[in-house]
């Protein structure tokens, strides 16, 4: 990603931040993190997120989906080598309309679409709508994806501790880091 485009992400990232009336330090505003996971696809896959803290015990980020868009299916597997025991998740949304997946019996009429061309890394179609106010907590070694309604959404989550580059996606052609190019 060019650093322009970057920088315009960000711009929209800290709009809907103030539509959602999160008030940011500085600080967190320059640590926002653009993800595209690799894919070169940030309109329909992506995560914009900015992480207060992650300690060996606990997590807490702000996350935003831009109208329509896409954070892929992954699970937060337990890895007895390291005394992980996978990543336990609550969202919480804070502004617009989050669908969220996750495993169980399929939901008919979905509202949220598996992004065109990635129809075989969606595999859970569990649906739990979410809007301003509601939570929902996803537990270690599920499966789940999330898409932002016609509005975009604002996320909270309040989580164990974070270890992403453990993150095991459906997609195996995901690349879980930040790509800036100047």
């Amino acid at each position: 990603m060019k650093k322009t485009e970057y920088d315009e992400k960000r711009a929209g990232v800290l709009d809907y931040f103030e539509k959602a009336h999160i008030a940011l330090t500085d600080e967190e505003k320059e640590n926002i993190e653009i993800a595209d996971f690799g894919l070169n696809d940030i309109e329909r896959i992506g995560l914009q997120l900015v992480t207060y803290i992650n300690t060996d015990r606990c997590c807490a980020k702000e996350m935003v989906l831009f109208p329509g868009q896409t954070c892929p299916e992954h699970s937060h597997v337990p890895i007895s080598a390291i005394g992980y025991e996978g990543k336990e998740e609550t969202f919480r949304c804070r502004y617009g309309t989050v669908y969220l997946y996750v495993e169980g019996e399929a939901t008919g009429n979905s509202r949220g679409k598996i992004p065109a061309g990635y129809e075989g890394t969606y595999t859970v179609l569990h649906e739990i709508i979410l809007r301003p106010g509601q939570q929902h907590t996803i537990y270690p070694d599920t499966r789940h994806w999330f898409q932002a309604g016609p509005e975009g959404a604002v996320i909270s989550e309040f989580s164990t501790t974070s270890r992403d580059k453990y993150d095991i996606f459906t997609d195996k052609n995901i690349k879980r880091q930040p790509v800036i190019d100047n």
